[in-house]
């Protein structure tokens, strides 16, 4: 095995015990880079997430520069494409897990001040132009990573640890 192969690589699902998963969905808006996607998987691996939801534009597998990234990980994340992002919103709130959009706005609550519901849906948009507008409108909540800089940007593989392992140790799941 070498070191980048997980000790389960090459195992079929029946054969992997079971994950107990965090209650935390994860809807990504028409990404653009299929490497971002790729990081996300990985992360979100790491944090046992128990559902990605993949929207619009949004790379999904398969799919080689996001095999690239993800090495392996979106065999063990549970998934679903959507090609319109409100299917994915109708989906979530079917399942009474509020929605919560990660998106630089005037009215947005630090991340830090927040306390996130279990089980939560964040979200995260387009590394060029934010979440959706009439995605944003449908959501329960906006937050945002304070950020001191000029541009006010962030990568958005990069967001998404934040908040998550935020939100994590905010449950006390780690």
């Amino acid at each position: 095995m070498t070191p980048l192969e997980p000790y389960y690589a090459g195992q079929p699902p029946e054969n992997r015990a079971a994950l107990p998963r965090r209650p935390v969905h994860v809807m990504l808006d028409n990404l653009r880079s299929a490497f971002n996607v790729g990081s996300i998987f990985r992360t979100a691996d790491a944090g046992a997430v128990a559902h990605l939801h993949l929207c619009g534009m949004t790379a999904h597998p398969p799919h080689k520069k996001l095999e690239k990234t993800a090495l392996g990980a979106f065999d063990y994340v549970p998934w679903t494409y959507y090609e319109r992002n409100r299917d994915c919103l109708d989906a979530l709130k079917e399942q009474n897990i509020p929605v919560v959009a990660v998106e630089t706005t005037d009215s947005a609550v630090p991340y830090t001040k927040f306390t996130f519901p279990q089980p939560v849906a964040i979200v995260f948009g387009n590394e060029e132009n934010g979440v959706n507008e009439r995605v944003m409108r449908r959501c329960d909540a906006v937050v945002q990573i304070p950020m001191a800089g000029y541009k006010k940007s962030m990568n958005v593989a990069t967001a998404f640890g934040i908040v998550l392992f935020a939100i994590l140790e905010q449950w006390k799941m780690l």
